[in-house]
Formats: structure tokens, sequence, C-alpha cells
């Protein structure tokens, strides 16, 4: 049944819930109409009166006014349709019923109706879903050798989530290589926390050389900025903005995302404390490597690598004075960014997960030889080790391409 037939049919459900009144569903017996509670019951055959007509009347328009109201309820809560129209009608005092007094009991009843036929959502919002379960699991089953990654994004997104009322957006920044899953991630959480993943009007996806790309139209592009993120916000109570490519953006850009991500102070203003902001940049990726390379010379396994270390290490390098606006924009010291989350450099095994993977999403067969051939195919360095693979993971999908039939 499509949503354009409903109304109708809801409408016609409402008035006839409101004109049985106080009877309520189900009720047995002889039907009690609401004007009669002012005229008194009446003998069968007995004339109307003209109040009696009066009576009947000024139910039927308040029946009328109230099923729209109804309406309103309803689109909003199913359809996220006309909520401000709702919000209106409900803040503002009605003639004759109210809705809490004659239909709360009736709408949940229509709503239960509606939902066995189609589909209704927990958040609200058919548009968000936060599938956080489907996304620790695909986290740890397809992002391959970065155990810091997969623990910081899951913990953040999990308790900004749950959070009832968060002091401020939301604030990641992926640091690593190219090739080493940040992009990965970033597409993985819009799947999981949206129906429609990058496509959902609720993500907003900014790639600093592509959306960006001229110093001279820079304050155009501000404006520009800083409108879409207002709409989006004041379109979706829980957007996602995901800038790639962070350390190229202008500082003017940076400057102008800034108040979205700060503490929230200013009630009469929009509310962009549900907000989710992912920096995407290859800043600190020699750091993050060097520390690697470091662990493995010594003997110890990556997966003894901290959070500690590497973060500190990291707001250091971060923090340095440098020839990129990310790190004149001072967004550390302001404590606007909640997590800093490293990738670690990939080694040849990892990318034989990569390339498995591959495969399997193509649907087609492979063998270990197979694997073995494409992560050959890689160049990894340091010169004298050659233990990680310079380009990561991300042209793996395409070197399979030389093993189809």
């Amino acid at each position: 049944m499509g949503q354009g037939r409903l109304p109708a049919l809801l409408g016609l459900a409402c008035c006839l819930l409101l004109l049985r009144g106080s009877g309520g569903l189900g009720s047995r017996g002889t039907t009690r109409w609401p004007w009669e509670e002012e005229q008194g019951p009446m003998a069968e055959g007995e004339p109307w009166s003209g109040a009696r007509y009066d009576a009947v009347k000024k139910h039927l328009g308040a029946v009328g006014a109230l099923s729209k109201q109804y309406w309103q309820y309803l689109t909003c809560k199913m359809w996220q349709e006309g909520c401000e129209e709702e919000e209106e009608e409900v803040s503002s005092p009605s003639r004759g019923w109210g809705l809490p007094l004659v239909g709360q009991d009736y709408l949940e009843i229509l709503s239960a109706w509606y939902c066995s036929f189609s589909e209704c959502c927990q958040t609200g919002d058919c548009r968000i879903v936060n599938n956080i379960t489907g996304l620790a699991a695909d986290l740890n089953g397809q992002l391959h050798g970065q155990h810091l990654a997969k623990e910081v994004v899951i913990q953040a997104v999990q308790g900004f989530l749950q959070s009832p009322q968060p002091e401020k957006a939301l604030v990641l920044s992926f640091h690593g290589w190219s090739g080493t899953g940040k992009n990965f991630v970033a597409r993985m959480v819009a799947s999981h926390l949206y129906r429609d993943g990058l496509k959902s009007e609720c993500v907003r996806l900014f790639i600093s050389l592509f959306h960006f790309p001229h110093h001279m139209y820079v304050d155009s592009y501000k404006a520009q900025l800083k409108k879409q993120i207002t709409e989006t916000v004041q379109l979706c109570k829980q957007p996602l903005f995901i800038f790639d490519e962070a350390e190229k953006l202008h500082l003017s850009l940076l400057d102008a995302i800034k108040p979205f991500m700060a503490h929230y102070n200013d009630r009469s203003k929009v509310d962009y404390r549900r907000s989710i902001f992912l920096f995407l940049s290859n800043l600190g990726g020699n750091t993050i490597n060097e520390v690697a390379l470091d662990f493995w010379r010594s003997g110890q396994a990556r997966e003894e690598i901290s959070m500690e270390l590497l973060e500190q290490r990291l707001r250091l390098e971060l923090q340095e004075p440098a020839e990129n606006s990310y790190a004149h924009s001072h967004l550390l010291e302001e404590n606007l960014i909640d997590f800093i989350v490293p990738f670690l450099p990939l080694e040849y095994h990892h990318v034989k997960l990569c390339t498995r993977d591959a495969f399997l999403a193509r649907g087609l067969p492979y063998t270990e030889a197979a694997l073995d051939e494409v992560a050959r195919m890689m160049v990894f360095v340091p010169k004298e080790e050659k233990l990680f693979s310079a380009q990561g993971c991300k042209s793996v999908s395409q070197r399979i391409n030389y093993f189809l039939p």
C-alpha cells in the first residue's frame, strides 16, 4: 500500500474512532455519542432540536480539526514529514478535545496497524539505523592490522550514541599512510549508522582538492560550507560530516568549521551536539610508521603498540609549526578533536587478507598462490627490511583483474 493512499484511510479511521468518544475500541452495548453528554439521550424517533444540531456540528468540527492533527502526528512519527507543523499544533491550545485526552490510545493502535505492514524505526528516523553491532563485526572481520583504530572507533561512536545529551559534536581525526583503511572505516561508519550509507541525506563528504580546489575562492567556499553544514543539521538530527585530505583544507575553512564542533552554549540556535565529524589525513603517517618499525626491530608484536604511546607522539607532530593548515588550526589546543585515531602501516600478510576480501567481494575463487602473487606486486619499504606496503591495500582490487578468466 503506497503512502499516498494512507491519508484517506487513516483520516477516516481517526474520525470514526473519535466520534465514538469514550466508549473505546472493543466496547460493547449501545453507542453513546459525545454530544449526548451535553444534550442527553433522545428517544427513538424523536425529532432533533436546533440545539442538538448545533452540538453535533460543534463536535464534527472538532473531529475534523483533530483528525488533521492526528495525520500530522502520524506522518511526523512514521515518515518524518510535517514535524514542524505537528509541533506547532501540539504546542498551541486546541478547541474541543485535546490529542492526549481522547487520541493517544487510538494513535498507538493506528501506529501499530501501520507498522504491521510497513517499516518503523526505533531511532524515530528511518534514515538513521545506528547498527553498532554490525559496525563492530565488520571492523573486526574486514579491517586488517588496525587493532587501535577498531577499538577507538567502536568505543567513541558507541559512547557518543548512547549519551542522552552530549556536550559537543563527536570529532575523530584519522591519521596514517594512504591505503591503511581511513576511507574504508569512514564508509563503514556511514553504512552502519545510516540506511543509505554515503548516499544518505544525513551524510556529507568533502574532498579538499575536489570541493575546494582554488584558494582565490576560499571566501565563497567558506560561506557554502557553513550553509551546507547548517542545512544538514536542520534536515537530520544526527548528521555525519567527512573531510578527506583534511591536511589540504584551507585554514579559513577549518576556522569556519570550528563553531560546529565546539561546546554548545547558545540554546537559541541550531543544536549541533548530535553531529559527527571525521577528518581523514596522511599527517602523522611517518611517525606512526617509525613506532611500528621500532617495535618490529625490537621483536615486539605490533599489537603491543599502545594508544597512549602513539597519541602522545602524534599530538607533538600535529602541534608543530608546519606548512599545512591542519597544524595551524589549533584544533588540538582548543580540545575540539575528541579522538586521534592512528592507522598502522600494513605488512605482507595484511595485504594478502585484503586481497582475499577483494576476491570474495566479487564472488571470485582464489588460491593461496594468487594471494601471494598480488601481494608481491606491491612495493614494500623500508628498502632494507621491505616490511610495510607503500600503498597499503589501496590498489589490491584493481590488481586482481589480472586473474580474471
